[in-house]
């Protein structure tokens, strides 16, 4: 399905963000992409999106193809033609519109399916529905997560692209959607998990991959990841006994880093 090849990026013409960074996306999985702030997470979803030229960024080597077909020189509004949604970092909803008209808008690709998608949506998220007419920046953090990521849904997309949507919820939220995360891969989205939290990401994840400094570091199967000693230190900060770590122990990992010795 999505497939990253050799990506390098650059900002500005000069700040070099990825450095040659592959993975691959298959059809009806969810793969999770881990990697702490500033790795290059959200530059690798804007190089599959089209955003990149909204940050002053560009692709200066390899590829981004899906089904087959280069897409990392499309637009963004052929690349959503295709299927791909993405939901932003921060949620980034309409603030003063209603509920209602967000979705709508989120569905403007699609007119014909409009009540269909609705109906799916506040099926899949029923605490947005009876809410239709609420100003949407008075809905709850979590509810506002909800209603983006409903956003995107209302185009039928085949691939959600999803930029740490757990971000600062309470525990209890962000269960919640990892359950809508897997609800929604069950009714046949594909799904590019991009997460801090690597419990919840590689708890539902078929495959993940570690981001760091622009690069690839490890890529396993997501239950093999979630066991990995490195990741259980570096990313859930615990050490080989399973005891939690300080944060300032933790930090010692860039001075550390197993995988790249």
């Amino acid at each position: 399905m999505l497939a990253v090849r050799n990506l390098e990026v650059v900002y500005n013409d000069v700040i070099l963000v990825l450095r040659g960074v592959s993975l691959d996306v298959p059809e009806g999985q969810i793969v999770a992409l881990l990697g702490a702030n500033g790795a290059g997470k959200t530059t690798l979803l804007r190089a599959v999106s089209g955003l990149l030229d909204l940050h002053d960024g560009e692709v200066t080597k390899g590829s981004v193809t899906m089904d087959g077909k280069p897409i990392h020189e499309a637009n963004p509004t052929a690349i959503v033609s295709l299927g791909i949604k993405q939901v932003l970092e921060g949620r980034r909803i309409f603030a003063e519109l209603t509920v209602d008209e967000n979705l709508r808008i989120g569905g403007h690709t699609s007119p014909k399916n409009i009540k269909q998608n609705l109906d799916r949506v506040y099926g899949l998220f029923p605490a947005l529905r009876g809410r239709e007419r609420a100003t949407a920046g008075y809905l709850s953090g979590g509810e506002q997560q909800m209603l983006a990521m409903g956003r995107a849904l209302m185009s039928n997309p085949r691939l959600l692209l999803l930029d740490e949507p757990s971000l600062g919820l309470a525990p209890l939220l962000v269960g919640q959607i990892k359950d809508l995360i897997v609800e929604i891969n069950k009714q046949g989205t594909t799904v590019l998990l991009v997460e801090q939290n690597a419990t919840m990401a590689l708890s539902i994840a078929q495959h993940g991959y570690v981001l760091e400094n622009g690069k690839v570091v490890m890529d396993k199967p997501a239950d093999e990841l979630l066991a990995d000693s490195d990741i259980q230190e570096f990313y859930l900060g615990l050490g080989a006994e399973g005891a939690a770590k300080s944060f300032r122990e933790v930090k010692h990992y860039k001075r550390r880093k197993r995988w790249l010795s």
